[in-house]
């Protein structure tokens, strides 16, 4: 339930942290997300948009919009990072086992490998 359908009109958390943000940080425009599931057909909206402060750092503002109702999320900089952080951990080891299978590939293909020094390049 929102403040105003109890009739509390106090501001929420994400729009005071969202006005807060607005005229005092970098921010991307809002990016409008569409997943509909091809099994049953139903679809969900997501509205996000990141606005990064010099010193409080990086907020992520999720909308998510579906038959249920509508929910905001205002994510402060802990998460953002965390998140930011996994997604970079992910990338290592996905280029890390990608590397491992491309270089056992060549090996098995009678590739050897020389740690020969590279000739200087002539001028």
């Amino acid at each position: 339930m929102n403040n105003e359908q109890n009739g509390n009109q106090t501001i929420s958390k994400y729009d005071r942290i969202y006005g807060g943000l607005h005229h005092v940080s970098l921010s991307t425009k809002p990016s409008t997300i569409k997943n509909v599931q091809t099994l049953t057909g139903q679809s969900e909206t997501f509205v996000v948009q990141t606005f990064r402060h010099e010193d409080l750092g990086d907020y992520i503002f999720i909308e998510h919009l579906s038959e249920d109702g509508v929910v905001r999320l205002a994510l402060p900089p802990k998460v953002s990072a965390a998140i930011a952080s996994q997604k970079d951990s992910l990338t290592k080891r996905r280029r890390s086992i990608s590397s491992k299978r491309v270089m056992r590939e060549r090996m098995d293909g009678g590739w050897v490998p020389s740690f020969k020094k590279k000739s200087a390049k002539k001028k």
